[in-house]
């Protein structure tokens, strides 16, 4: 019994005229099938056998990808759960904002700045080191009349926890906040 081999590219006589099934890397190329067929002796020539080996690709394109951009990370997905109040700070040249928010609602907690009525008019400066702490003060009384007293705080690219920031992280831990 004697085995061949035989490899057979099947080109579309219109390029032009043929859209592939799928947009990946791999649907551009021809598709190749490798075929083994046994020949055996001359008086038992019915039986042949085909055999077809396509490869498989895993590897998603680009334009495949693109169909889906918005696919989160699992942390993504639960951290919403695990840790639901998160604290912002925004420090602009004239004032320090801070406000608590609650991540699946976007729902405000609380809310503490130096531009408010009574701080504006008590504090010699609005962006110190007191109006920090003033600031971290407020939002730790204020989280705890909503009953929230685990917060979550993610620094920003390059953002360090020191100076004005600091105090105010610092002021909200001393006044009863944990942080998660």
């Amino acid at each position: 019994m004697a085995l061949s081999f035989s490899l057979t590219t099947e080109l579309l006589p219109s390029v032009s005229a043929h859209k592939p099934n799928s947009l990946s890397w791999s649907s551009s190329f021809p598709q190749l099938k490798i075929s083994a067929s046994s020949i055996p002796c001359r008086s038992n020539l019915s039986l042949h056998q085909k055999f077809i080996i396509e490869a498989a690709w895993t590897r998603r394109s680009r334009s495949e990808a693109a169909k889906k951009p918005n696919r989160k990370s699992w942390k993504q997905r639960t951290d919403m759960y695990l840790r639901p109040f998160l604290l912002n700070v925004f420090f602009s040249k004239r004032f320090i904002h801070a406000k608590v928010m609650h991540r699946g609602t976007s729902k405000v907690i609380s809310v503490a700045t130096t531009n408010s009525r009574d701080l504006r008019n008590t504090l010699p400066s609005l962006t110190d080191n007191d109006a920090a702490r003033v600031i971290g003060k407020l939002i730790a009384e204020r989280s705890k009349e909503a009953d929230v007293y685990a917060i979550a705080y993610e620094p920003g690219k390059n953002e360090r926890i020191e100076g004005r920031l600091g105090i105010i992280l610092d002021t909200i831990q001393k006044n009863g906040i944990i942080f998660v």
